[in-house]
Formats: C-alpha cells, sequence, structure tokens
C-alpha cells in the first residue's frame, strides 16, 4: 500500500510517493507545482485535485495514508481557521476535500513547522529535539520521545510566538508585543533595517551589510540572534531536548548566524540547567515534506497508523 505527503505552502505545493514494495534505493515519485495565480480555493483545489489524479499507481496499489503539512491555522474539526497567504481558505475542510480525492485513505493533518522538527528528530536520530525555523516568519516545532508535542489533535507548537519582550518588544503580526518572530524573523529584521535607514531595505541589500560587516547590520543581526536563543532557552527549561535545530532561508543565508545565537544561548545557560547542543538544520527546504511522509507512516504521532505495515 503506498504512502503520500503533501506540503502545502503559500505559494506552491509539493507532493511526494513512497510506493510499497519499492526496491529501498528507488527514488520515490515527486512533483512540485504552483498555486493558481487567481488564489481562490476552488482553483486551487482543482489544481490540486489534477495532480493528485496524475499519482503513478494502480488499481492494486492504491494510496492508503496520507500526511499533510499545512502552515495554515485550524480549528477543533479540522477546519482552516486562517491563513493569511491564502484567505479564501477560511472554512475549508482540507481533510474532507482529499478523501474526495482519495477515497479510502487515512488522512492526518499538522503543522508544517511540527513536521520538519519531526523530520529533523529522524534526520539527527534524536528522540528529544526542538527546531526553529527563521525565515520570513518564525515557524518549528518540539518533539519528545519521538512524538510531535503538543500532537496532531491538539493543536500545533507556536514556537515563533514564545514571548521574549512583552513590555518593550515589536508588534507581532498576531496582535501582541514581544513574540520572537516580531524580533528575530527576516521579516521583522528588514522592516526595522528600513526604519533605522529611512529607506526601503531589501536582504540582498541586508546581506550585503553584513557581509562588509557594516554596524547597523550586524547590530540588527546580533539583536534577532539573542531573542532566538532566548526563545531557544525558554524551550529548552520547559522540554529538556538534547538537540535543538536553527534553519530556514534567512538563518541559513546570514553569515555566522548561528554562532551568534550559539553565543548567547551560552550566555544565558544556568547552573544545572539544561544543555542541548545547537546544531543546524541537517535538511533543507522540503524538510516538511519530509515530515509529511513520516507523518503518513504513522511515525511521530501518538497512535501510529499501520495500514499498509
Amino acid at each position: 500500500m503506498s504512502r503520500l505527503g503533501i506540503d502545502i505552502g503559500g505559494t506552491k505545493v509539493a507532493l511526494r510517493l513512497e510506493r510499497s514494495g519499492a526496491a529501498i534505493d528507488a527514488r520515490p515519485w515527486q512533483k512540485v507545482f504552483p498555486w493558481p495565480e487567481s488564489g481562490g480555493v476552488a482553483a486551487d483545489l482543482a489544481a490540486l485535485g489534477k495532480s493528485l489524479a496524475e499519482l503513478p499507481g494502480s488499481a492494486g496499489d492504491p494510496v492508503t495514508s496520507v500526511g499533510v503539512a499545512l502552515p495554515a491555522a485550524l480549528d477543533t474539526e479540522g477546519r482552516v481557521r486562517g491563513w493569511p497567504n491564502r484567505p479564501t481558505w477560511q472554512g475549508l475542510d482540507l481533510s474532507r476535500q482529499l478523501e474526495a480525492f482519495l477515497p479510502g485513505a487515512r488522512i492526518r493533518v499538522a503543522d508544517d513547522g511540527d513536521l520538519a522538527a519531526l523530520a529533523e528528530a529522524r534526520a539527527a536520530g534524536c528522540r528529544d529535539l526542538v527546531h526553529l525555523g527563521v525565515g520570513t516568519g518564525i515557524g518549528g516545532g518540539v518533539v519528545l520521545d519521538g512524538v510531535m508535542r503538543p500532537g496532531t489533535a491538539r493543536g500545533s507548537c507556536e514556537v515563533g510566538h514564545v514571548i521574549v519582550d512583552h513590555r518593550a518588544g515589536e508588534p507581532c503580526d498576531c496582535g501582541r508585543r514581544g513574540c520572537v518572530q516580531s524580533l528575530s524573523s527576516g521579516r521583522a529584521v528588514l522592516r526595522r533595517a528600513s526604519r533605522l535607514r529611512g529607506e526601503q531595505v531589501d536582504f540582498p541589500a541586508l546581506l550585503a551589510a553584513c557581509s562588509a560587516t557594516t554596524p547597523w547590520a550586524t547590530t540588527l543581526i546580533d539583536e534577532s540572534a539573542s531573542a532566538l536563543a532566548a526563545a531557544a532557552t525558554s524551550l529548552a527549561e520547559l522540554t529538556h531536548p538534547d538537540i535543538i535545530t536553527i534553519g530556514g532561508g534567512f538563518a541559513t543565508s546570514v553569515p555566522g548566524y548561528l554562532t551568534r545565537v550559539t553565543t548567547h544561548f551560552t550566555s544565558l545557560h544556568r547552573p544545572n540547567g539544561p544543555t542541548p547542543e545547537l546544531r543546524p538544520a541537517a535538511l533543507g527546504a522540503l524538510s516538511s515534506l519530509d515530515g509529511a511522509l513520516l507523518l503518513a507512516r504513522g511515525v511521530g504521532v501518538s497512535t501510529p497508523d499501520t495500514a499498509g505495515g
């Protein structure tokens, strides 16, 4: 029985099919397609349905289990509560739609950051891990004893909304003040850079200034790393992971970013406190897709899916 991983992003979708009985060294079928430009939910679902209809296979080898990585917030019934990148998805019951496309398949949906953490934990051979992805926003998750926490039935682990400075921190998109996302994310750093310089600063300009060790740029990057280290410290105190991985496009592109985070993290250590290893994330941009396929296998959830062996 085949399993399918789906990574649903704001601009594109990635699919990976794991065929039963395939040779161990066989490369799985994979496809990436962009969303229609209209941004409407009907057009999106039509594009998704078309790609699912093109899955290779046969009547004797149906897709029996599907894992979905989704950045949108879901309500307790599994409907999309909100998603800024695809606002027309609000109220969509994605699981029911996928069941219509893939009759008989078991559908599991989880946060893309949680699934990235699960994939990083598997890649590191670690059962207790915290992952922080620093990109346009801050994503990531917590894996304890090999299981995503708090778990798919209880919502996602919103590491980007760990509060590091609620009194003087920047306003966050969520409406609060001082979330780590409002201080450490790429979008937040560029916003502060533009305000400081009195002109629009884009990411290439920031990188150029960092490479030239321009004081304003290095100060902003250090502030980002410091806030991320504070969030990592709080998460370590709560979860006692063996490893904390730092990934995401912003963190991996800025020279010396992980070193700065590690320096601040070390300075925050308390005697007899947890001492996880900070290391760069091992997986690339498709870590959430790796996690989605693990979810399809039933890996990392408290009630494993045994369908298909």
